[in-house]
């Protein structure tokens, strides 16, 4: 029983240092970017990552709730690839307009 554990203990840890070195090179990428492509990626990575690090977090401590919190920020995560992706789109194709009442410029 004790070997099945620490094997547990062990895995769950392993997995959770692998986890955070991809979200370290996750970082980096969204910070060197060179496009916003490459940082819209990146950020969905990034996100995937976090989900990961929640669900091993939430086998670890044996805490469910943790599996809440991993997918509604796996939902707003989603949400917000979706809408920057859409903006890039928008932006490549020209049809990007400026908010209206800002005449001053």
């Amino acid at each position: 029983m004790t070997a099945d554990l620490s094997l547990l203990t062990f895995s769950t840890q392993a997995a959770m240092l692998l986890l955070l070195a991809g979200m370290g090179l996750a970082l980096g990428r969204l910070a060197i970017g060179p496009t916003a492509a490459d940082r819209v990626i990146a950020m969905d990575l990034l996100s995937l990552l976090v989900v990961a690090f929640l669900v091993t977090l939430s086998i670890h401590t044996g805490e469910i709730s943790y599996l809440d919190v991993a997918i509604a920020y796996a939902c707003i995560a989603f949400l917000g690839t979706i809408a920057l992706a859409r903006f890039i789109q928008r932006v490549a194709h020209g049809t990007a307009t400026r908010p209206k009442g800002n005449d001053h410029d």
